[in-house]
């Protein structure tokens, strides 16, 4: 138990971390991967473009709009996925943290452990999607995470909490590929400089692998997010996934699943290393 508060408080720790030093960066790729053309929402050139509408109408506020669901979903997400996947690796090796497991078992606790973070987490997510899609130029709908996740329950009842939630699970697949490749990096590091895998690394280690890991993970399961996005928008209506994917191939070829990658690379990648860094520094240094 005293080991699964510390993966948990280190897990909301980085998470709540990089998300306020990282988020206008996420609102970008939000912006960026469901701009269909549609006239209905503002049309941005590059992120560029985008940067300088939003700080022209409303500032360093309005790089900032839906920070709330977004720090409070990251870090209890981040929370519960250390919590949850460390609980089933020591499960696994018995309890023996320099033993490895098979890439089937890091797989397979990378999926349990993200179905369960997504369930309990997923109302936040569409909270966070709405409010960053609650343009300048139009007149706000929700007046915060607690109205949008209340309004949204109003209206479609639990059912439309969950809205993406089917590519959701898709989307664990991400955290299982990440959580693959950073444990196989570890161990090799760990035996490449002769310690153990529980010691301390050194920062650049840290940061080094926890980038690599999340640069493969994002490029393979992107286009989930895409999806995940589009049905989580209160702009455009969507009949389900299979509605997304079709429209989207149509209007926009594959390219359409890759739009905001790049706004998300740049996002997600110093995240994951900012998340990991204090994630590991964390649960050293706890008692």
């Amino acid at each position: 138990m005293t080991s699964s508060y510390k993966h948990f408080v280190a897990g909301v720790a980085g998470g709540t971390t990089a998300t306020c030093v990282l988020h206008p960066l996420d609102l970008i790729k939000i912006r960026f991967s469901v701009s269909d053309g549609l006239p209905t929402r503002p049309q941005y050139n590059s992120m560029w473009d985008l940067t300088k509408k939003v700080w022209r109408t409303n500032g360093v506020r309005g790089l900032y709009t839906g920070v709330t669901p977004n720090i409070i979903g990251a870090g209890m997400s981040w929370g519960l996925y250390f919590f949850f996947y460390n609980t089933i690796k020591s499960y696994l090796n018995n309890g023996e943290g320099s033993k490895a497991l098979t890439i089937p078992q890091y797989i397979g606790c990378g999926l349990v452990s993200g179905s369960a973070t997504l369930a309990v987490t997923n109302p936040i997510w569409i909270a966070k999607t709405r409010l960053c899609l609650q343009y300048e130029t139009q007149q706000k709908q929700y007046r915060g995470m607690t109205h949008a996740i209340l309004d949204l329950h109003k209206q479609s009842g639990v059912r439309g909490l969950y809205k993406g939630f089917v590519p959701g699970l898709f989307g664990t697949s991400h955290g299982a590929i990440q959580f693959l490749v950073y444990e196989k990096l570890k161990i090799w590091n760990a035996r490449r400089k002769g310690k153990d895998i529980q010691d301390k690394m050194d920062t650049f280690d840290v940061l080094a692998m926890s980038a690599t890991s999340k640069l493969v993970a994002a490029t393979s399961t992107y286009p989930y997010q895409v999806v995940r996005s589009r049905l989580q928008d209160q702009n455009r209506v969507y009949s389900g996934v299979m509605d997304v994917v079709r429209t989207t191939f149509k209007n926009e070829t594959w390219r359409g699943f890759y739009k905001g990658l790049t706004a998300n690379l740049l996002r997600v990648t110093p995240a994951c290393c900012i998340t990991f860094y204090t994630y590991e520094m964390m649960v050293y240094y706890l008692p």
